[in-house]
């Protein structure tokens, strides 16, 4: 019997392929990466034939910053079927449900083409819950279609534009890249959009209505508006939240090597506080997500008259402006309070909502150091292999990974729960682009850092490329 993985195989073949290119320099990749941010951008702003922007309610509301989605557009489902394919898989693997040897390449290769597959299903399926769930209203059949075929088509450009920076064409990957984008552009927004007046009769950005407050002496007004609109507490929490994840991906545990053939090559392995960066993030944002979306398409099309008890037990939901907004049931404790005003007023939702994403975040960090080949084992062989030892043990795997071993579960433990407990405080606060946005968005900075300065050495020194591992 065929292994789970293995079933995808024959369906690999016929879904567009990026090739690797053979020889790229770091000003080409530049360019491509620039393409891909610029298509991304320009779908962002065309909108649906058939809908027009805006649509009629918005299901996801301010989770859109998370995925990178935009309202009404071309990129009305933005990262989410990417993301939630990856996320299928990873759950299925962490789980040992399916079999995955990650350090095999045929399987590696299965597992990436898998998620292509589930990311373009995904795509499918959201599209349709969309459309039949009544997110535009009522449609004609023929403008259903027109609808599915453009997010379709949208979604495989994006599958496509990500496959193409990850596979060498550009830097990093796409999925970063628009995140980063769009929190980036909500920040910028919350700021200073001069549009308004708002409900408290000012304009939207929070330094604009923080100047005009001061001039009409309204005191703690100045600081904190309510009604979810962006005020000088969401900033200095955005700031604050900024700082504290510079400091904390800076904190590591140094474990000194040396180089096998070379006596005196000595250097040291990083081990970092936050081992798995912000991939928890990601896949509990995005479950969280999901779920959200599923309860809020069942709860319009069949509950809306709150009479079933099972649904009402999963989820109730209220429309204002535009925004659903959850009520009670499962779903609310989902959803966090992302003013000082809801903390205070339901701080069991903000304790419950905390402390499930926190757990969501443990989880998904040690399901993806075993995915990811980031474990002990895994680590102790990758270095041996390089030529490298650790000093003071003689060079073979097990007391490599007896030591990484007294670290690596701590920090990947202890990381994910840090982010998670982050990213949550911060949504309670009103952080501009949410608290998950901020640390996705911070931590992709830093990793195109680290690109650009290895793309630069490996340009200006090609004798680098093989110790960089290229």
């Amino acid at each position: 019997m065929p292994r789970f993985i293995e079933l995808f195989k024959p369906f690999i073949k016929y879904l567009p392929d990026i090739k690797k290119p053979e020889r790229i320099t770091f000003n080409e990749k530049l360019v491509w990466t620039a393409i891909a941010l610029i298509l991304y951008l320009v779908m962002s702003e065309v909108p649906l034939y058939g809908v027009g922007k805006g649509g009629a309610q918005d299901p996801l509301g301010a989770l859109r910053v998370i995925f990178a989605s935009s309202r009404g557009t071309l990129m009305e489902l933005g990262i989410g079927p990417i993301v939630t394919g990856g996320l299928i898989l990873q759950i299925l693997s962490g789980s040992k449900m399916i079999d995955v040897d990650m350090t095999n390449p045929e399987d590696r290769s299965l597992f990436t083409g898998a998620s292509k597959i589930l990311a373009v299903l995904m795509t499918i399926f959201e599209a349709l819950a969309y459309i039949l769930g009544g997110a535009y209203g009522p449609l004609k059949v023929q403008t259903q279609i027109a609808i599915l075929s453009q997010l379709v088509a949208a979604g495989l450009i994006l599958i496509l534009l990500d496959e193409m920076l990850q596979k060498g064409w550009g830097l990093g990957s796409g999925i970063s890249l628009f995140i980063a984008a769009g929190v980036a552009q909500r920040i910028w927004w919350d700021m200073v959009a001069p549009m308004g007046p708002m409900q408290d009769g000012k304009f939207l950005g929070a330094l604009i209505a923080f100047t005009q407050s001061l001039q009409l002496g309204e005191g703690f007004k100045a600081l904190y508006r309510g009604g979810g609109l962006p005020d000088m507490i969401g900033l200095l929490t955005t700031v604050a939240v900024v700082i504290i994840v510079i400091y904390v991906n800076g904190l590591k545990v140094s474990v000194p090597v040396s180089y096998a053939k070379y006596r005196g090559f000595r250097g040291t392995f990083p081990i970092k506080f936050l081992y798995t960066s912000n991939i928890p993030v990601i896949f509990a944002a995005a479950l969280m997500g999901n779920i959200y979306f599923i309860t809020q398409i069942l709860w319009q099309r069949y509950n809306q008259t709150n009479t079933n008890f099972w649904l009402n037990l999963l989820g109730t939901y209220k429309t204002t402006e535009g925004h659903i907004e959850p009520t009670g049931g499962l779903i609310y404790y989902l959803a966090p309070p992302r003013s000082l005003t809801g903390l205070l007023g339901d701080p069991l939702r903000a304790a419950v909502y905390a402390g499930l994403f926190i757990l969501m975040c443990i989880f998904f960090s040690v399901t993806w150091v075993e995915v990811g080949g980031m474990d002990s084992k895994t680590v102790a062989k990758q270095l041996i292999d390089s030529g490298m030892q650790i000093e003071g043990f003689r060079r073979s795997s097990l007391p490599i990974q007896q030591l990484l071993s007294r670290y690596i579960p701590t920090v990947t433990v202890l990381g994910g729960a840090t982010v998670g407990a982050i990213a949550a405080s911060a949504d309670f606060l009103g952080a501009f682009g949410s608290g998950t946005g901020i640390l996705l968005t911070v931590g992709i900075i830093e990793q195109y850092y680290q690109i650009l300065v290895k793309e630069r050495m490996s340009e200006m020194f090609p004798a680098l490329r093989g110790f960089l591992g290229e």
